[in-house]
């Protein structure tokens, strides 16, 4: 246990606390549901931060932070669109959600074959995690109807942005792996186990 990871612990503790408020019929909800992401998003900088600067980096930690992450986004974007039932929300969040699940089964594999360098995290995911953050806490803090529908019309916008992020970062982390993926389809096996044998 270390600084960077306990920050990373305390974001996934945010998650039931965040869904609990977006549900309060109170209404400043939405203020604090916006609040507490926007907090969940400014310690993922700071735990990674504060892991390099403390020279922290765990194995460990190198797990937990994107879980934490995806966690966080899945679960806003999931209360986004049950409060938003419209296929408008639903489409992006589903890209997004769908999207982080394929990618983290391709490191799960790519790790197991040694090959995990080839997925690591570029400046691209970077900008597109912060424009997944930057979108859900103003759709969190507006409304779809009025007077706060601006807010909510301008996180819209940007969760389409981030969407397309998404899919282009997907296809890169894709084309790192292609020659992997096609030994894997074309020799029946793990890559670099259990296939062709010179004679």
């Amino acid at each position: 246990m270390n600084v960077p990871i306990a920050l990373t612990l305390f974001r996934i503790a945010l998650i039931p606390v965040f869904v609990v408020v977006f549900y309060l019929p109170v209404p400043w909800a939405n203020e604090i549901c916006a609040i507490a992401f926007a907090l969940a998003g400014v310690t993922d900088w700071i735990d990674g931060f504060l892991a390099r600067r403390l020279k922290q980096i765990t194995i460990f930690g190198a797990f937990l932070d994107p879980v934490a992450d995806k966690l966080m986004v899945a679960v806003a974007l999931v209360l986004l669109v049950q409060a938003t039932p419209e296929i408008w929300v639903a489409l992006p969040a589903a890209i997004i959600i769908g999207r982080e699940i394929a990618i983290s089964a391709l490191r799960e594999w790519m790790a197991r074959i040694g090959e995990h360098r080839r997925v690591a995290v570029v400046m691209l995911g970077k900008f597109k995690t912060f424009c997944q953050l930057a979108a859900i806490t103003l759709m969190l803090y507006g409304s779809a109807d009025a007077p706060a529908e601006y807010y909510y019309q301008g996180g819209l916008g940007l969760l389409y942005a981030a969407t397309a992020l998404t899919l282009w970062s997907m296809v890169q982390y894709l084309a790192a792996a292609r020659s992997l993926l096609r030994a894997e389809a074309g020799e029946g096996g793990p890559a670099g186990e259990g296939t062709r044998r010179e004679p």
